[in-house]
């Protein structure tokens, strides 16, 4: 099913989409569990170097609110709690793939150079 968008319902579509991944480390955590991996809160806070307890705790649970991530917890002694993608969160993956590729590309062009005026741009 395609949907026709105008230039503002893309605009607003893909700003929502946006709001969604905001943050420091939430792409950091899709990354890691991207792929089906299924990782324990501890496995995430040892992957990810320079993150708090707090932030991670606040992230997960921000990203398991807007259905990217899911919560698994294992009723047992000691706790066990884990976490995985939802299939829409594993379904962000081409498209952060393809945005991957596209940094890569501008990298490339312009030796990471951020200043570098566009193709469309007057000088």
């Amino acid at each position: 099913m395609s949907h026709q968008y105008t230039r503002e319902t893309a605009a607003e579509g893909v700003e929502n989409a946006l709001k969604l991944l905001e943050g420091r480390w939430k792409l950091v955590i899709l990354f890691h569990l991207f792929g089906g991996h299924v990782l324990r809160f501890s496995d995430l806070e040892r992957a990810i170097p320079g993150i708090s307890q707090k932030m991670l705790i606040q992230q997960l649970r921000q990203m398991e609110k807007d259905g990217i991530v899911r919560r698994i917890v294992h009723h047992q002694v000691p706790p066990k709690v884990e976490y995985c993608l939802t299939d829409w969160g594993q379904a962000l993956c081409p498209a952060l793939d393809a945005l991957l590729t596209w940094a890569a590309q501008r990298e490339g062009l312009d030796g990471g150079n951020q200043n570098v005026p566009s193709q469309d741009a007057t000088i």
